[in-house]
């Protein structure tokens, strides 16, 4: 129990490390890219790659660099997703991206979809236009001081459900990328390892490109992004091994605890508003999670 409790605790410590870096206005890119060679180097240690067996990953080499563009690329963006809405919804989304991986399986790889799972996905829909709902958002950008349409606060308002969906549809890509990876024989901390190596290596040469003005913070803050990222894939791969026996504690106590704690933390720390539509897209989070399991 105690490696599923250090996968909850660095999963939203990553999302809090994110919302205080937006809030210093520091360049979350920086941060990602420092991260990678430590997520690199820990990947090396605690899960030992194979590398010998890198010449057998065949046509798995198109699916990893998927996942070394896309790996950066979704950080970025559940950077943006939290400064729009809050760690609390973004959290929540990226819990909910698991109904991704069961509707491509229906759709793409012929696997049966009952009645359970048509339930499991409508909660997980409803969920996400519940955590996106923002009133007083859409209120405010209805005029200006002298009755004019507010562009700016027009194009936050449009942009914030986006930076959340993105979020939901990123993640929910990665995973059924790596559950193809896995069919094609390729052992997981191989490819973790690789994808790492070329998700850092693509995030740098694009900041060289772009001439980034590199900031130290940002930088030292990715060592501990990294650290936290192989953390919680570490945990959560030692609680699925330690309880076996109980896939389904591990499964449930992850996506559920990691909206709850990010809850707690968000509305306890960071002060988010939630009005009674959002508080019921989480409760639909938590039932959709639980019914897909169960399906």
């Amino acid at each position: 129990m105690m490696y599923l409790i250090i996968a909850v605790l660095c999963s939203v410590a990553v999302s809090v490390l994110l919302k205080i870096l937006r809030q210093q206005e520091l360049d979350i890119r920086q941060t990602i890219v420092a991260g990678y060679p430590v997520a690199f180097l820990l990947t090396w240690f605690l899960l030992k790659p194979d590398l010998s067996a890198i010449n057998t990953l065949g046509s798995a080499w198109g699916i990893i660099i998927a996942l070394g563009i896309l790996l950066p690329a979704v950080f970025i963006i559940l950077g943006r997703a939290i400064a729009a809405v809050g760690m609390v919804a973004t959290d929540a989304a990226q819990r909910l991206s698991l109904i991704i991986p069961i509707i491509a399986a229906f759709l793409l790889f012929g696997e049966v979809l009952t009645g359970t799972r048509v339930f499991g996905l409508l909660l997980g829909f409803l969920a996400l236009c519940a955590l996106i709902y923002r009133p007083q958002q859409l209120e405010a950008t209805s005029t200006n001081d002298d009755n004019q349409p507010n562009t700016t606060l027009q194009k936050y308002a449009l942009r914030t459900p986006i930076w959340l969906f993105g979020v939901w549809v990123g993640y929910g890509i990665i995973d059924i990328l790596f559950k193809q990876v896995a069919k094609q024989g390729a052992a997981f901390p191989l490819t973790l390892f690789v994808s790492f190596g070329l998700a850092g290596l693509l995030l740098f040469i694009y900041l060289i490109i772009v001439r980034v003005r590199w900031q130290g913070r940002a930088l030292a803050a990715g060592l501990l992004l990294g650290a936290l990222n192989v953390g919680n894939i570490y945990a959560y791969i030692r609680a699925h091994q330690v309880l076996s026996d109980s896939p389904s504690i591990v499964f449930t106590g992850m996506n559920v605890g990691v909206i709850a704690v990010a809850t707690l933390i968000g509305v306890g720390i960071f002060k988010e508003s939630l009005n009674r539509i959002n508080m019921l897209g989480l409760l639909l989070a938590i039932a959709c999670v639980a019914v897909l399991f169960l399906a």
